[in-house]
């Protein structure tokens, strides 16, 4: 995408960025966008504020190994954090004094607030001083306070319409930027001829313990397709920075998924090596239950990370992909997924069709137009366009 990097806001800047998730071996949106932000700025990535309740005061800003630039926040409150169930004003009112004490240890001139913030933790008002103030959900906002998170933002963008369209209330300038690729997908595929594949192999990928897996059926499309190899990846053990149910039914689910012969488990896997593994599949299954779903069936990052390798994706609805067929093969129905183990068969029996050279070639290009890096520089090209927004570039 064209971009001018003469004309840029989001160069040589100081960047904090509030996360509503620790730092971890899995990387989600906002770890993706603290990593290309911090190769052109300065970036602060603000941990979220630890649950349990403790004496210490403790604010650590450290480095990070091979990453220049870009710096992790650790902190703990010093008031308990259970005040904000009980006495809100009084737990933002202290909230704003540990904000202080952030940016005091910081001790450096905050050009930018970049948040991805649902649970309204660090209020914009908080920054009132600082020029320009991003809100970004990617998840779906749930709750009142979710809402109240964009108050005193200066622009949002979003990586679906839905989610831009509860913020109306705002008038803000609002943008579509959909979920972003790691540049390290994005590679040369080998694009081959479907008929030279032997066994037909399906990949999945995600937390594993996630309760809003359509489990059931899920577990029958593998049992349907004995032929077929299911490769899983993802943490399935609960071994990863954003831990999910631990109870009888979740381990009955990976037990019933380890004791299939077709289903290879592999656990976690660094980008890089995910890269390489997805490049080996025929096909990938989304399967998740959009009534239980964190984003609504909207959108889902890992759908950019599939269509990278060129291979067809087989879906639920997901509703920002509706007009992509050559993308995601997806049901109709937006709240059951009862026939997508036909559509699955379908796309299975046909997948010389689904996975031409043509249609291979246009997915790895789609990829490609959505790398984080180029995700930034839409969002450069939005803030360049808003007069309203004074930062020097």
């Amino acid at each position: 995408m064209k971009h001018n990097s003469d004309l840029t806001v989001l160069k040589n800047k100081v960047i904090l960025l509030i996360s509503p998730q620790p730092w971890g071996s899995l990387f989600i949106s906002k770890n993706h966008y603290a990593v290309e932000l911090a190769k052109t700025n300065v970036v602060y990535y603000l941990c979220p504020q630890p649950i349990i309740k403790t004496s210490s005061q403790k604010i650590d800003v450290k480095s990070l190994e091979g990453i220049g630039n870009l710096y992790i926040i650790d902190h703990q409150l010093f008031f308990p954090f259970q005040l904000k169930f009980h006495f809100r004003k009084l737990f933002h009112f202290l909230m704003f004094i540990q904000t202080k004490r952030i940016l005091k240890k910081i001790n450096r001139k905050i050009d930018i607030v970049w948040s991805f913030d649902l649970g309204n933790y660090f209020p914009f008002a908080f920054f009132s001083k600082i020029p320009l103030k991003i809100f970004h959900p990617v998840d779906e906002p749930l709750n009142r306070e979710a809402i109240f998170s964009a108050k005193g933002a200066d622009v949002i963008f979003s990586v679906t319409k839905e989610i831009l369209s509860k913020y109306e209330i705002y008038n803000l300038p609002s943008y579509f930027i959909n979920h972003g690729v790691e540049a390290s997908f994005v590679k040369s595929s080998n694009y081959f001829n479907q008929q030279d594949v032997l066994q037909l192999r399906v990949g999945f990928s995600g937390n594993l313990r996630r309760k809003d897996i359509d489990r059931e059926i899920l577990l029958n499309i593998i049992n349907d397709n004995p032929t077929v190899q299911f490769d899983c990846w993802g943490d399935f053990e609960n071994r990863n920075n954003l831990r999910d149910s631990e109870n009888k039914s979740t381990d009955d689910f990976i037990e019933k998924l380890l004791s299939n012969k077709n289903v290879h488990l592999h656990g976690l896997l660094n980008p890089s090596q995910l890269a390489d593994a997805y490049q080996q599949v025929d096909a990938f299954l989304i399967c998740y239950d959009v009534k239980k779903d964190q984003s609504k069936g909207t959108n889902y990052h890992k759908i950019l990370e599939f269509v990278s390798t060129g291979k067809i994706i087989i879906s639920n609805n997901v509703s920002t992909y509706q007009n992509f067929p050559e993308l995601v093969q997806m049901v109709n129905e937006r709240l059951n997924n009862n026939l997508l183990p036909t559509l699955f068969k379908k796309v299975i029996d046909n997948i010389s069709k689904y996975n031409s050279i043509e249609l291979q070639k246009k997915r790895v290009a789609f990829a490609a137009e959505n790398t984080y890096q180029n995700q930034i520089n839409r969002i450069d090209n939005h803030l360049i366009s808003l007069n309203s927004i004074s930062i020097n570039s």
